[in-house]
């Protein structure tokens, strides 16, 4: 080990070293950093990298696990088939709930609403028809009753023909038909204009629905589809990432899981950005086990039966560090098995001024 550990130190001054002779750009994916790292940055990287070399030990009330950083993927999908007629934003943009993703051609759901708003106004005018007609056999049944009552008093008295009675009664009855039937259409054409108008609104729904937005803010990771292409019902537009939900989760044996609980504070050090320690907080311990999985460096640890822990960074933080926020970004978190003991000096929280 001893003949070796100079190859290693050798290694990482070479690595280290263009930022110790002259300014070098800090690759984009790292952690908010300065844009260069000077001479003193340079040897505390290389420090920090020496003590995980050398195995420094952290405390036993402190348990460690590396993962990766993960991001809440939103996807944004059409509900309804159609042509992409517009896609106004581009991967990376940040969008805001609410924001146009894209549009879809509506002609064909704009002239069949067009067609269902000409069915209400048909359905109306039948509607005013019938309670014209209603009015007029209403006249006509009155006027039936009125003749039939004045022949029923001219029978009874014997100055008229039981076969003069007789049509007036039937006059009376061919009355109220005509009465009942134009209130059975005045009922049709009133469900009529309900179907009319429930169609109306599907149709403003679809159209509307041809629009298709952010469901909440967040930065567009993948675009999807591209203007021209026909997308089906229910076929994903855009993936988008959401910028308040970022986590990592852990793998840990029974014995740290155990004493760990949702609220406990935790840390992350992300691998482009080891200067730099996050505050997170444990929000969720899987009740079950499971074997490692295979993001898990190594053989050895894949094979033993761990529980996850996902800790989550502050939204507040997220805010003030949002365009630096990535998902995949690989680190080590870690986790107080006892509440009550303190953080040790290196996971103390760190954070770019």
């Amino acid at each position: 080990m001893n003949n070796r550990f100079p190859t290693i130190l050798c290694v990482l001054s070479a690595l280290v070293a263009p930022d110790v002779l002259g300014p070098a750009a800090i690759p984009s994916s790292a952690w908010p950093f300065p844009r260069f790292m000077p001479a003193a940055a340079a040897e505390s990287r290389l420090e920090t990298l020496l003590d995980r070399l050398r195995g420094k030990k952290l405390p036993e009330t402190i348990a460690s696990s590396n993962g990766r950083i993960e991001a809440q993927e939103i996807d944004v999908a059409a509900k309804y088939s159609g042509r992409l007629a517009e896609m106004p934003v581009e991967e990376g943009d940040t969008v805001e709930a609410g924001q146009v993703i894209a549009r879809l051609d509506d002609r064909e759901y704009r002239a069949q609403l067009l067609g269902a708003q000409a069915d209400v106004l048909r359905a109306e005018s039948a509607l005013a028809q019938a309670e014209a007609l209603i009015a007029q056999r209403d006249s006509e049944k009155a006027l039936a009753e009125a003749s039939y009552n004045r022949i029923a008093e001219l029978f009874h008295s014997g100055h008229t023909s039981a076969q003069s009675l007789d049509e007036r009664r039937g006059a009376l009855r061919t009355a109220e038909a005509a009465q009942r039937a134009a209130i059975a259409e005045k009922a049709q054409a009133q469900s009529s204009i309900a179907a009319a108008e429930a169609e109306v609104s599907r149709l403003n729904a679809v159209v509307g629905d041809m629009v298709i937005t952010a469901p909440r803010r967040g930065r567009v990771q993948y675009k999807l589809a591209r203007t021209g292409e026909v997308v089906a019902a229910g076929a994903r537009i855009a993936t988008l990432l959401d910028l308040t939900d970022v986590s990592m989760s852990l793998y840990l044996p029974a014995a740290a899981a155990g004493q760990v609980a949702v609220g406990d504070e935790a840390r992350i050090i992300l691998d482009p950005a080891p200067d730099y320690v996050i505050p997170a907080s444990v929000t969720f311990v899987s009740a079950d086990a499971q074997f490692t999985p295979k993001s898990v460096e190594t053989m050895e640890e894949r094979e033993k039966l761990v529980f996850r822990v996902k800790i989550r960074i502050p939204r507040e933080l997220l805010a003030r560090f949002e365009r630096q926020v990535k998902g995949g970004v690989r680190g080590v978190g870690y986790v107080r098995t006892d509440p009550s003991a303190s953080w040790p000096e290196q996971l103390q929280v760190k954070l770019p001024q």
